[in-house]
């Protein structure tokens, strides 16, 4: 990117208001990668700006409709991450139902030795499994978990053309009471914020677990937490929080818990795509060509 453009490199967002009067003056792109939003005051200071090219898939932190207002384009970087996060929730799933972690704990600690086998657990293939959110992603972790001989069911906004052994449910909570695992892979903002709500927890029950791959703020993560330690919900396995990386302390006390640090799409390779897809948006902007994956 250092070769291709005139690049100004910042750590937040909130920086941009520190650059010299000039610089913000002559800025016509931003290249975004932060959970920092981007909102009117971002973009006014910028009075040049044409384009933010967003390193994710996810873009909830940009104020999309601020932005069209301005008459400022938006892009993304969709579906070259599709099947890294898909592979995570996978593992996700597996490795809470086979206790996988305190496996790996059990022969380190030497326990294996002093103590013999470790208590059973639970198949992950074979099991009753919702997705919440059947879009790019999560129509591949529903293809992975139909291999796995899964029951696949899921909820999106409209039924959508899928094999018709899955099961569309009209709302999260049908979903959820018909589940042993139940996957988010909703898109982040305002329009989800707390949609698998405590009704939803309450429905996946004591048996149940939830798996979340979208955004923390898909999922009422007080309720989430009260159930996990009450009994309430059986399980969870998570890569995303609210108020990451500081999440709440209460979840490093439950046993009944998989806590990732948000490393759904942290490959080498499925990064380098991405980079490249933000770099082929910003030349395309530049050259004056159509955008590759225009958000608005």
């Amino acid at each position: 990117m250092e070769a291709a453009f005139d690049l100004r490199l910042l750590p937040h967002c909130r920086d941009l208001a520190g650059l010299d009067a000039s610089t913000r003056a002559a800025a016509e792109a931003v290249a975004y990668s932060s959970h920092d939003p981007i909102g009117t005051a971002e973009m006014d200071s910028l009075p040049s700006l044409r384009l933010i090219a967003h390193y994710g898939a996810g873009y909830d932190s940009v104020d999309v409709a601020a932005a069209s207002d301005r008459g400022i384009r938006v892009t993304n970087t969709p579906d070259v991450l599709n099947d890294d996060v898909a592979d995570l929730a996978i593992s996700l799933f597996v490795m809470q139902a086979r206790n996988l972690a305190a496996a790996d704990d059990w022969v380190r600690s030497g326990a294996w030795g002093e103590k013999g086998a470790m208590p059973l657990t639970r198949s992950a293939s074979g099991r009753r499994v919702g997705i919440c959110g059947l879009g790019r992603i999560g129509r591949e972790i529903a293809d992975r978990l139909a291999a796995m001989k899964c029951d696949i069911h899921y909820h999106s906004r409209a039924p959508k053309p899928v094999p018709a052994s899955w099961q569309f449910h009209a709302d999260p909570v049908s979903l959820a009471e018909a589940v042993d695992a139940l996957f988010v892979v909703l898109v982040g903002g305002k329009q989800t914020e707390g949609y698998v709500s405590r009704q939803v927890i309450d429905a996946l029950g004591p048996d149940g677990v939830l798996i979340n791959v979208s955004r923390g703020t898909t999922v009422d993560e007080t309720a989430m937490i009260e159930a996990l330690q009450s009994g309430r919900l059986g399980g969870a396995a998570l890569d995303v929080f609210l108020n990451e990386p500081t999440i709440d302390p209460r979840f490093s006390a439950l046993q009944n818990v998989l806590l990732f640090p948000h490393i759904g799409s942290a490959t080498e390779q499925t990064r380098n795509a991405m980079g490249q897809l933000q770099r082929d948006n910003l030349t395309a902007y530049f050259e004056g060509r159509p955008l590759l994956t225009p958000v608005n």
